[in-house]
């Protein structure tokens, strides 16, 4: 008898455990180290979730990313989403867009 209580104690630890460390995925962290290794600043960056058709507004505002130096953006936006689409646009002009950066997985993303 003692055993089977064992082995329930068991089973229901492990499954108590289990979901303790399933979090949702408003729980998730979404902080990515944004680095510039392109040669030129940053003048700008947008993070759009999947759920919207617009870049929103720009994240770095005032400030500007020189080439060499990162910045870590937390995109938790209350929405849930973690797949996010990212614009930069630096001095020379130059757009560079990615598209479907999973921000509940990523650490750094890197513009060359």
């Amino acid at each position: 008898m003692l055993a089977l209580y064992r082995r329930v104690f068991i089973a229901l630890t492990g499954a108590a455990l289990g979901a303790a460390l399933a979090l949702p995925a408003s729980a998730l962290d979404r902080r990515v180290r944004i680095v510039n290794n392109t040669g030129y600043t940053m003048v700008e960056f947008y993070g759009s979730n999947k759920g919207t058709d617009s870049w929103e507004e720009d994240i770095l505002g005032y400030d500007v990313l020189p080439s060499g130096r990162s910045v870590v953006i937390d995109f938790d936006d209350g929405t849930g989403y973690c797949i996010f689409d990212f614009k930069a646009v630096f001095e020379d002009g130059d757009e560079v867009t990615s598209f479907g950066k999973n921000v509940c997985e990523l650490g750094t993303f890197t513009y060359n």
